[in-house]
């Protein structure tokens, strides 16, 4: 985030402004312990982890976009962005790792975990600063590198048996690596990070000790420093270049060192006796090579030549196994470590950064082996930004000392200081001075050859310059080329010359058929059926034959080591043609850029026509779809309309059935209703009947009743008259 910083809060997250330290934003949203936090490369989303969640933040409005949540058995050990990608890996505590698109949080791979032997329970992860490369450790010995490119298991490092448990990972990137990181620094349980290279395995150093461990570790940016915090509490920062020291450095002495006396005498009875055993060789070459390391001071330069000169003339070439430590004595390199990390520290000269576009190798270490030697030399002097030829001159050298910058950079700053002299003065074309040098030597050796050359229109930067700019690289086998230079780097800087010379006078046959120019020019630029050891002895004989008014002994000075402590100045060349290259140089490299930029104004505008007329073309194909789908719909709402008519039509004349029906079972139910009326008063009516009939026997009877009780009482006044007569009132 540009203009502040975040602090971990036990389950918030506190942004902070770096310049007045106040309070940005106060994010809240975690229920545990935020441990770890990963910003995306353009500072707008930041991923906050948990044990928990994982929550995806806008930085600019400080709000929680997405939110991860697993099961509780399944733990999130971290999740963060990839590099130079949209790309978020979420890794988990049953050891499945997931890939994510940032922008629409799809799952776009899985990376397989390897099935073989234990769990790893990774929880250390780290990313190389391309994203390409991924590594992985846990609790376990091993350390899994998987290439991010084919989403594949490259390798599963093996660390030794004394880690247990890796604590942390960390690349060690390098300003010519182009992010692509080569060394891993692991922290293991015991508080050792211990430094392997991943390409071969090999352990490169070591930094912290059992007695005062170190807790956790970090790279510098450039890679050049390495930071650790201790158990102690304290901060200890050591230098990479410190560190690497011992690996650039020989070994130490194979066997003991013999006497001079001794020493004088193998050499001289191998000289009389001729060619003797290869054994024997090996044997004198590990004693020269233990004097040359432990008693350098107490021999003379010229002494130990000598005597490499002697056995070189005896067997014609040194032993492969100990070629390089002799030439770095012939060559009397003096190793200035802090001079060379001043030289690379300045990083890529801007004349190499496209140097893969120039010159492409296959195999990307050389490639950017090739650029630091090159950037190293191009700082070092001006000329070397602007000479075209350089990197085939320097390739060979880089090919061989691929895993020692420094001694690559001094070789080549040697050969160039001593067996290229006079090579600048007519820069930027090749050196004439020095052409016409070996064009004299040829013209006394061969005057037919030479002839010949001149009557086909061919000039020494045809059959020498190829030769010479690129030290024979593109005319010889890596065996013939090795061959070669053990005797050029044992001879005076004019040997190179005169093998250049020797190369065409033994070539002479096939030369005198050739005519064409083109033909000459494929002959010097690619391999020939040509015997090395008749082309060395024919540059001695040159060497000793020679006049010295022609010899370039004559206009070549002699071997002249480069400086300890700072490297010479380099300034033997047309300084102002350099700066006006440079100049013009730095003026084509803007104005590219400007041509760049507006190349991609002009593309990105392009983009943007051939955007809008891809969504004109999709809007109106849009809405002929949508015209088609309108009337597509309307002709359907006419059928359903028609088939609801239909319907209606149908449904009405259901409706007035049911009418009838209805009314004719109400007709019915009216007529049922009616007539049970009418049964009911009918039986009504026979009630009223039988209750009269009932009534009038009822009263039939009481009158018969009343008539008897009359009878009755008219009886008893009968009766009570004939009783009582008198008192029958009148």
């Amino acid at each position: 985030m540009i203009g502040g910083k975040y602090g971990v809060s036990l389950r918030q997250l506190v942004f902070l402004h770096t310049v007045n330290i106040s309070l940005v934003s106060w994010m809240r949203g975690h229920d545990g312990a935020v441990s770890s936090i990963s910003v995306h490369g353009s500072g707008r989303y930041a991923i906050t982890t948990s044990a928990d969640t994982a929550q995806l933040w806008d930085l600019e409005t400080f709000q929680r976009k997405r939110k991860l949540s697993v099961q509780r058995a399944v733990g999130i050990q971290k999740v963060f962005f990839l590099p130079l990608s949209n790309t978020i890996l979420s890794c988990f505590s049953d050891d499945s790792i997931f890939a994510w698109d940032s922008d629409t949080l799809q799952c776009k791979h899985q990376l397989p975990v390897p099935e073989e032997g234990s769990r790893p329970r990774y929880r250390a992860f780290a990313v190389s600063r391309d994203g390409r490369l991924l590594a992985a450790g846990g609790r376990s010995s091993v350390v899994h590198l998987w290439c991010l490119d084919n989403w594949q298991l490259l390798k599963a490092v093996q660390m030794p048996p004394k880690v247990r448990t890796v604590r942390q990972l960390e690349f060690v990137s390098d300003s010519f690596d182009r992010g692509s990181s080569q060394i891993l620094g692991v922290l293991s349980q015991d508080g050792i990070v211990q430094f392997i290279n991943i390409q071969t395995l090999k352990l490169l150093f070591e930094v912290g000790s059992p007695h005062n461990g170190i807790t956790s570790v970090a790279i510098g940016p450039n890679g050049r420093h390495v930071v650790g915090v201790m158990e102690s509490g304290g901060l200890n920062v050591y230098s990479v270049q410190a560190l690497t020291q011992h690996v650039n450095k020989p070994p130490a002495p194979l066997v003991k060192v013999v006497t001079e006396s001794d020493r004088t005498a193998k050499v001289r009875s191998a000289a009389g006796r001729g060619p003797v055993r290869t054994s024997t060789f090996h044997q004198q070459m590990i004693k020269h090579h233990s004097l040359t390391c432990m008693l350098q001071n107490e021999l003379p330069d010229e002494l130990n030549k000598k005597r490499l000169q002697k056995l070189l003339k005896t067997f014609g070439e040194y032993p492969a196994k100990y070629r390089m430590f002799i030439w770095r004595s012939l060559l009397q390199l003096p190793e200035n470590f802090s001079a060379f990390s001043s030289l690379t520290d300045k990083g890529r000269h801007a004349a190499f950064v496209t140097l893969h576009q120039r010159y492409p190798i296959k195999s990307q270490r050389l490639q950017r082996g090739l650029q630091r030697v090159l950037s190293a030399l191009a700082h070092w002097s001006a000329i070397f930004g602007e000479t075209d030829y350089l990197p085939l001159l320097a390739f060979p050298f880089v090919k061989l000392f691929h895993n020692n910058p420094l001694i690559c950079f001094e070789v080549v700053a040697t050969v160039i200081v001593n067996w290229c002299q006079h090579w600048f003065e007519y820069f930027p074309n090749p050196p004439l001075n020095v052409l016409s040098v070996a064009e004299n030597v040829l013209a006394h050796h061969d005057k037919e050859l030479l002839q010949h050359l001149v009557n086909c229109g061919v000039t020494s930067q045809v059959y020498a310059w190829p030769l010479l700019e690129t030290l024979f690289s593109e005319a010889l086998t890596r065996d013939e080329w090795l061959k070669l230079f053990d005797n050029v780097f044992s001879n005076h800087p004019s040997f190179l010359l005169m093998a250049v010379v020797a190369y065409v006078t033994c070539s002479r046959a096939p030369l005198l058929l050739c005519t064409q120019r083109e033909d000459f020019e494929y002959f010097f630029h690619h391999r020939n059926n040509l015997d090395i050891d008749a082309l060395i002895k024919e540059t001695y004989r040159f060497m000793e034959s020679t006049p010295a008014e022609l010899h370039p002994r004559s206009t070549l000075d002699d071997f002249e080591p480069l400086t300890k402590g700072l490297y010479p100045v380099f300034n033997k060349y047309p300084t102002f043609i350099v700066e006006y290259y440079s100049q013009e140089r730095d003026r084509i490299r803007r104005e590219e850029a400007e041509y760049l930029r507006e190349r991609q104004q002009v593309q990105e505008l392009q983009a943007e026509a051939v955007r809008r007329q891809a969504e004109d073309e999709a809007w109106h194909v849009q809405q002929e779809l949508l015209r088609e789908a309108e009337e597509q719909r309307r002709r359907t709402l006419q059928e359903e309309e028609a088939r609801l008519t239909q319907q209606r039509v149908r449904l009405t004349a259901m409706k007035r059935e049911l009418k009838a029906k209805e009314l004719q079972l109400m007709d019915a139910t009216r007529r049922r209703f009616l007539q049970h009326q009418q049964e009911q008063k009918r039986a009504e009516l026979r009630r009223l009947d039988d209750e009269i009939r009932r009534k009038v026997r009822e009263t039939a009877a009481a009158v018969q009743e009343l008539e008897v009780r009359q009878m009755e009482l008219e009886a008893q006044r009968r009766l009570f008259e004939q009783v009582h007569p008198c008192e029958i009132p009148q």
